[in-house]
């Protein structure tokens, strides 16, 4: 394969068709005047990337980033649609490495989708049932563990499916990642397929393939993904994922009962060696016998080729900024394979950036890097290619944007989806509940290294858009009610991994479900505990975890289930960042409309 002739245009994988706007311009204005049935006009504008939300008349607009990959004059266009289109003056980084944008009428919708499209980002297929965004590790490339960049390869994957016939109108969605390190920073088991770079030894000579996963997944039954090969040519793995694709897509049983239409129930029902039978056997019809030629299909970038220069002389550090600096790098910097260089992690609070960030980003990405950065599953973002020498102004620069915390990927970063401030399907404030949280364990100090270890996920339902199950503490939105009124609240899970270079586990669910309000007291009380009882010095959260059962931990924070009183605590039947007394309000969800 020729693919190093070739160079793509930095963050433009998926192909933008002017005629898709036009489409959707006429069938939006058809709907509008009545001309069109809501149903199946819902399923036509959720492949075009856009998704009812909760409040009535308001669209949210999911913009796929294909391996969280966006330049800066990416980060502009956000900056202008945030600004012109969405009330709140905000975009959202997503848990899928994404990028929405809320409260957008209808009306609006075709100018925004076409500003996003002029700078090569699309919406194409970010909703329905399709094939989502392709997530990928954000230091591909650039990490000094991987076996080769798998980003070549994504890019051909989400080339082949994006458009295509097999992938329009599937049970359900389907999720996919790549990874080129067995580090895992992708999260691989919770995906539908899941890739992992690995090089095996053929007549002396190496040959270049993945390792493939299948059946992975979370919301209301998580479950692991199976290994599906453990080796396959980079000449196949497009071909296997087509065959994996065209049984998921006739699978009638399937498509019978929504709730379990993921291709996860399939594999876990007939296991993985009969699913890797029908996997063979798929492989010998007529269709899988043609050539996959990747090279109209590699997404080549260069990056290294736009990388600035070293700066002469390093900077000299202001005495007020040593420490901060110091934690920051300790937290957030890391060095690239390729010597002189770094990556910075940015620490995105909720994941939502201003117009005002996305712009600084973009300036800071040409004055001192490649133009490059890579979204996280944690809704942060990652800056590429920066001189060594200029990660100290870089840093002041972050700073001056608010972006400029140490402690990503740490206890404070905290992850959560958008609950009910968007979400038809959401229970509880989600993000209210973020916000608390963050300042909770803000105002607990905590300085012990493994303590600061412990990562906190929240969704504002049971589905796992926050993936609260891999969260080493967890919560999902429930209601009760007590004394006649509802109470927003959360079950509480604990003991999950999604630490970088360690196995990914589910969360334990607790019986204990304790009104919103009281979720930060559950995390203070639970690191307390850990920090009180734990074996040793080196004994992490989850070994802790793991010398405990069940009735331990609900023994631990019974008191905090006790229903309130409306009388005495009328504080807690309000949500978080809400200031009305709770109704549960749950629409229907359009995600397998």
């Amino acid at each position: 394969m020729a693919v190093t002739e070739r160079k793509d245009t930095a963050g433009h994988v998926i192909e933008i068709l002017d005629e898709e706007f036009e489409d959707f311009t006429t069938e939006a204005r058809a709907y509008l005047a009545g001309q069109r049935v809501e149903e199946k006009f819902i399923g036509y504008r959720l492949k075009q990337g856009v998704y009812g939300q909760r409040q009535p008349n308001v669209q949210m607009l999911r913009v796929k980033l294909p391996m969280g990959g966006v330049t800066a004059d990416q980060l502009d266009a956000f900056a202008e649609v945030a600004e012109r289109f969405a009330p709140l003056k905000k975009g959202h980084i997503t848990t899928r490495e994404n990028i929405q944008l809320h409260h957008i009428p209808l009306p609006l919708a075709w100018e925004a989708l076409r500003v996003l499209g002029r700078a090569g980002l699309s919406t194409r297929e970010a909703c329905g049932n399709t094939v989502r965004n392709v997530t990928g590790d954000p230091w591909a490339g650039v990490a000094d563990d991987e076996t080769f960049d798998a980003t070549p390869y994504a890019g051909a994957f989400v080339r082949y499916f994006v458009r295509n016939p097999l992938t329009q109108l599937l049970p359900r969605k389907f999720k996919v990642s790549f990874s080129g390190s067995d580090t895992d920073r992708t999260i691989g088991e919770i995906h539908d397929l899941a890739f992992f770079s690995t090089i095996r030894e053929v007549d002396g000579k190496e040959e270049r393939g993945f390792r493939m996963l299948t059946g992975g997944g979370l919301s209301i039954m998580p479950k692991h993904a199976f290994e599906l090969y453990d080796f396959v040519p980079l000449s196949d793995y497009l071909r296997v994922s087509e065959a994996v694709l065209r049984i998921f897509n006739r699978s009638d049983e399937l498509r019978r009962n929504r709730a379990k239409a993921r291709i996860k129930f399939l594999v876990h029902r007939v296991g993985i060696e009969r699913f890797r039978e029908m996997v063979e056997a798929e492989l010998t019809g007529a269709w899988a016998q043609r050539d996959y030629d990747l090279d109209d299909l590699v997404f080549i970038d260069n990056e290294e080729a736009d990388a600035p220069e070293m700066p002469a002389e390093a900077p000299v550090i202001a005495e007020e900024d040593a420490d901060l600096f110091e934690r920051f790098c300790s937290t957030n910097v890391a060095r690239q394979v390729q010597a002189g260089y770094s990556t910075m992690e940015v620490k995105v609070n909720q994941g939502d950036l201003s117009p005002e960030q996305f712009r600084g980003l973009a300036d800071i990405l040409r004055r001192y890097g490649a133009s490059r950065a890579r979204t996280t599953h944690w809704q942060n973002i990652v800056l590429r290619w920066i001189p060594d020498n200029s990660v100290y102004p870089v840093w002041r620069e972050l700073r001056a944007l608010g972006l400029g915390n140490p402690g990503a990927y740490e206890v404070n970063d905290v992850v959560a989806c958008p609950g009910t401030d968007s979400c038809k399907l959401g229970i509880t404030s989600s993000m209210g509940l973020n916000k608390a949280i963050q300042a909770k364990v803000e105002e607990m100090h905590i300085q012990d290294p493994l303590t600061r270890q412990i990562l906190i996920n929240m969704s504002g339902c049971p589905n796992s858009c926050g993936m609260h199950h891999v969260g080493n503490i967890g919560f999902h939105g429930a209601a009760i009610r007590t004394g006649g009124r509802q109470v927003p609240a959360y079950h509480t899970f604990i003991g999950g991994n999604r630490r970088y270079g360690s196995p990914m586990r589910l969360g334990m669910l607790l019986r204990t479900r304790v009104p919103a309000k009281r979720a930060p007291t559950v995390v203070e009380r639970l690191i307390l505990d850990y920090e009180e009882n734990r074996e040793s010095d080196d004994e992490s959260f989850n070994e802790y975890v793991d010398r405990y059962d069940r009735l331990y931990f609900d023994g631990l924070l019974k008191d905090l289930a006790l229903p309130p009183e409306y009388d005495d605590e009328p504080e807690h039947f309000v949500d978080w960042d809400r200031d009305r007394l709770y109704v549960l309000e749950r629409g229907e969800g359009e995600c397998a409309v």
